[in-house]
């Protein structure tokens, strides 16, 4: 299959970031020394959230029976894979992190509980994903994978080709081990609101990231259970935790509800 021709401005996003490295290089240097790292959510990555108006005390056989005779009460699976977003870098409990937040908003759409496992790492492009967290991520069951990558490649200035290359990889080796799962993916950060970022950081790293989610989104869409979110509208305030570069937790909950949202619009709720 022949992917779609990107725009002229987005092929040439890496070549003008180029161009631009000896400022841009500069300038992230500095940020980097004066923006503070935060640390990853304590482990465990993983919970569950029960189903609306079931106690999280409820007796395992009495949840197995359920989910035997009535399938809408069976768990949902999700992974959520991909960078510092999976790591819940800006929040200190993972429950208020990406994975927690979107099994809440799934259960309360779906009424079914929903175990939730993260796997990834801060500062990971999707090549890392791929060498150091796919197999093992993918190693038990998943309902819904949940991917947050390419933050991190628009970063490191990574090719359009590169990044799709590694989506590729993340997306097929999915559907092998699971066939019946859904995969969404995020849409890149909007990185133009971002006012940490200086310019011309700021529209170089944009402009990037815009051509990187076009190649990827381009391979999501010719994958039948698969979806990729679209542009996030613009971030509320307190959405950023105290680097103002990671969400914090209103902002995982406000990522999650709208990257769960356009799902629902989207009809991918009836495919769990």
């Amino acid at each position: 299959m022949t992917e779609p021709r990107r725009p002229r401005a987005l092929r040439l996003s890496r070549a003008i970031a180029v161009a631009q490295a000896p400022v841009i290089l500069r300038q992230g240097r500095r940020l980097r020394r004066e923006t503070p790292r935060l640390p990853d959510a304590p482990l465990p990555w993983e919970g569950t959230i029960p189903a609306p108006g079931a106690s999280p005390q409820r007796d395992a056989d009495a949840a197995a029976v359920d989910a035997a005779t009535s399938p809408g009460s069976r768990p949902l699976h999700l992974l959520v894979l991909g960078d510092s977003t999976a790591a819940g870098v800006g929040v200190d409990h993972a429950d208020l992190g990406l994975a927690g937040r979107l099994a809440e908003a799934l259960a309360a759409r779906t009424g079914r509980p929903v175990h939730w496992r993260a796997r990834g790492r801060n500062g990971a492009t999707a090549r890392d994903v791929v060498r150091d967290h796919l197999d093992e991520a993918l190693d038990a069951p998943v309902d819904l994978l949940f991917l947050s990558v390419g933050a991190n490649d628009a970063l490191a200035l990574r090719s359009a080709r590169a990044f799709a290359r590694d989506v590729r990889r993340i997306l097929d080796r999915a559907i092998e081990l699971h066939p019946h799962a859904v995969v969404l993916m995020s849409s890149l950060p909007a990185f133009f609101r971002f006012r940490l970022l200086p310019e011309p950081l700021r529209g170089t790293l944009y402009r990037h990231s815009q051509a990187l989610e076009s190649a990827a989104r381009a391979l999501v869409i010719a994958r039948e259970r698969a979806h990729m979110s679209p542009p996030p509208p613009p971030y509320t305030e307190g959405f950023f935790a105290s680097d103002d570069f990671h969400p914090s937790a209103l902002g995982y909950r406000d990522w999650a509800e709208f990257a769960v949202d356009d799902a629902e619009l989207a009809g991918i709720m009836g495919w769990l």
